[in-house]
């Protein structure tokens, strides 16, 4: 079923905690950092002279044994990880996305001594070098290795494999500190809603809310995942890139990285990477070659990698996966490119694929009708999105992208299934219950990657299991999820001319004129859409949907080309209409008439990307399109707090539980900002 697979490119964990340990005896109070003494190399051997190479090159950065210095941390545990192949194509490239810079002019028989040498070293791991004993506050004493530490707080891993998070007490003991309420996975709970129970942080005391701490994700200019919190550890990612925090000081504790794929299409290319699910002792996410991968939780080791795709064949990968039971079920990227979507399930321990999901058929299986043309060859449907799992029906709702090409419809008559659609999966067996398309034939790339909610709620005054989705092409929807059945659509958008409405079995109403042409084609919503695939949030204490919505039109060009691979497979571009500036508007639901009851506008350009989080607090957090992080009263819109922080938001906030105060979190531009009360 699947292609030639491409290069798999064994990564590392390292950081200025995991693995670049304090050599020394740690105690309450103090550190004594000293390193293990070189092991002894015969005079003239090839180990012998790259070691001079290494002092000559390498040392000043990452000191004199290579277990870390000032500039860079230990590669003493990395180099094992690495083949003699990957080791000159790292010397000979560095890591700009870390810093290290190359070493092209480093000879052959120099770079081979060099690897010789490092071959000779040894992770000292366990060793008494790196013992650490700990005096807790109850008098207790915790031995382990320290990972990272400041004045006030301590990462240690402890003889009992457990991380320990702790911070000092004024008599200079330590505590052990933890989190209450964790952030598991990407939208908080697997129902997609965006919503907490967290009450410390109100409408009435948001307004003195402040930053706590800030992590910078170097060579990292737009993050766009919404961190995980758990057992008191956050988890955030870049493209091929894992950094494991302390959720309460920020501290680095570890840091996985592998090298980026060259040659790779779509938007993995740019860095995309939308974070990680979070199970058992692992931590799971896909690479930007469509692999998914699986680390352990305390020490960031690889523990397995599974390719969910051939890159060569334009796939890619950005999205965070979904823990279900012992099951992770990831889609990959790549629609943009004419790749074929499928949604697949792994087995959590050994990465084994238990099932797939085509989100467009083969020629001849049922579905294809749909596709009339060549067009069904390279269809798209790409599944980037995260899903959403409903525990009580046993079913995962997965999001579909836009068939390809994105604005070219000629090679592909139909209605274009699975495209454009919510589809309903047995999580057992991957077989489809049943599927919505909210865009047939889609023109316009209006996919449908805007999470959907779970929602159980009274309609039409009896209970009914709901699922609501304000759609990227204009239009608020309300399916009950038992069946997929429509029950409500509505535009939520003043800027919407490509369909006049929709019928009553919910399929839009198309407005002649709006293809996409050579000359260009004005058309609303711009293909950016009237929202995106950031965060939505339904409150179930105000009876409120609160989305991030785009009054903007903008100008579809056609541009004929034939699918390639290793190139876009847009049919075209698109633009702002100069016309029409448009705004960004954050608008509150009332999902039983799919009318606004209060909107609140933003300033801006309105092209940013930031989601909204609401809490049983009485506040709904965004990310606005000035650059700041902001804060509203979820029954009124009413405007409680902001903070400016230049960086554009291309990420969706979270909340949780720290030591006993609530935290905020959001990723704005590089850098991850926690935010909670003053103490």
């Amino acid at each position: 079923m699947r292609g030639r697979v491409g290069e798999r490119r064994p990564g590392v964990a390292f950081g200025t905690g995991m693995f670049s340990v304090f050599l020394g005896v740690l105690s309450a109070t103090a550190v004594q950092a000293q390193g293990p003494p070189p092991p002894p190399l015969p005079a003239g051997s090839p180990q012998a002279a790259g070691r001079q190479v290494f002092a000559t090159r390498c040392a000043s950065c990452h000191g004199t044994n290579a277990t870390g210095g000032e500039f860079a941390p230990s590669i003493v545990e990395r180099v094992p990880l690495r083949t003699d192949e990957e080791l000159v194509k790292l010397l000979h490239n560095g890591i700009p996305s870390s810093g290290m810079p190359p070493f092209p002019d480093i000879v052959d028989q120099d770079r081979a001594n060099l690897i010789s040498f490092l071959r000779t070293l040894k992770p000292f791991w366990g060793s008494a070098a790196e013992r650490a004993s700990v005096t807790l506050e109850n008098g207790k004493k915790l031995q382990g290795t320290a990972l990272s530490r400041s004045a006030t707080d301590m990462q240690v891993l402890g003889d009992d494999h457990q991380l320990h998070l702790l911070r000092k007490t004024e008599s200079g003991e330590y505590r052990v500190v933890t989190s209450q309420t964790d952030w598991p996975s990407y939208n908080g709970q697997t129902t997609g809603s965006r919503y907490s129970e967290l009450t410390q942080i109100t409408s009435a005391n948001a307004s003195r809310l402040q930053a706590k701490w800030i992590f910078s994700l170097p060579g990292a200019p737009s993050v766009q995942a919404t961190p995980i919190v758990a057992d008191g550890v956050m988890y955030v990612t870049y493209v091929n890139e894992c950094y494991a925090l302390d959720a309460g000081s920020g501290r680095q504790i570890w840091h996985y990285q592998r090298s980026r794929t060259q040659g790779l299409v779509g938007n993995a290319v740019s860095g995309a990477n939308r974070g990680v699910a979070v199970a058992g002792d692992k931590v799971f996410m896909v690479t930007d070659n469509a692999h998914l991968i699986a680390l352990n939780r305390i020490t960031g080791a690889l523990a397995w990698e599974t390719p969910l795709a051939d890159w060569h064949n334009n796939y890619n990968a950005t999205g965070a996966p979904l823990a279900v039971g012992t099951m992770v079920i990831s889609g990959t990227s790549g629609g943009d490119e004419g790749a074929r979507g499928f949604v697949a399930a792994f087995d959590q321990s050994s990465g084994k694929e238990l099932w797939r999901f085509w989100t467009v058929p083969k020629r001849g299986e049922p579905g294809s009708e749909t596709w009339q043309g060549p067009g069904i060859d390279h269809p798209g449907g790409a599944t980037w999105m995260t899903g959403t799992y409903d525990k009580e029906l046993d079913t995962i709702y997965w999001p579909v992208g836009n068939p390809g090409d994105d604005l070219i419809g000629d090679v592909r008559p139909g209605d274009n299934l699975y495209t454009d659609s919510v589809v309903a999966l047995d999580p057992n067996t991957g077989r489809l219950k049943w599927y919505f398309q909210f865009t047939p034939h889609d023109v316009h790339d209006y996919d449908a990657m805007a999470p959907p909610s779970l929602i159980d709620a009274m309609w039409e005054g009896k209970p009914r299991k709901l699922m609501v989705q304000a759609n990227r092409n204009g239009f608020l929807y309300v399916l009950d999820r038992t069946d997929g059945k429509f029950l409500l659509g509505r535009a939520f958008t003043t800027k919407l001319t490509w369909a006049t409405g929709l019928t009553p079995e919910g399929r839009p109403i198309v407005a002649p004129g709006h293809d996409a042409t050579p000359e260009g084609t004005p058309v609303c919503p711009w293909l950016n859409g009237a929202t995106n695939w950031y965060s939505a949030s339904w409150n179930p204490l105000t009876s409120l949907y609160y989305v991030q919505t785009n009054d903007k039109c903008g100008i579809f060009t056609r541009t004929d080309m034939p699918f390639q691979l290793g190139h876009g497979y847009m049919g075209g571009s698109f633009s702002p209409d100069p016309a029409d500036p448009g705004r960004r508007v954050l608008r509150a639901f009332d999902i039983q008439t799919g009318k606004a009851v209060w909107e609140l506008p933003q300033t801006g350009a309105s092209d940013s990307f930031g989601g909204v989080l609401s809490t049983a607090g009485g506040v709904v957090f965004y990310g606005a399109d000035d650059d700041a992080f902001a804060a509203a009263d979820a029954k009124t819109g009413k405007p409680l707090w902001s903070f400016q922080t230049g960086q554009m938001v291309h990420a969706s906030p979270m909340t949780y539980m720290f030591d006993h105060e609530q935290y905020v979190a959001i990723a704005m531009g590089s850098n991850i900002i926690a935010f909670g009360l003053p103490n």
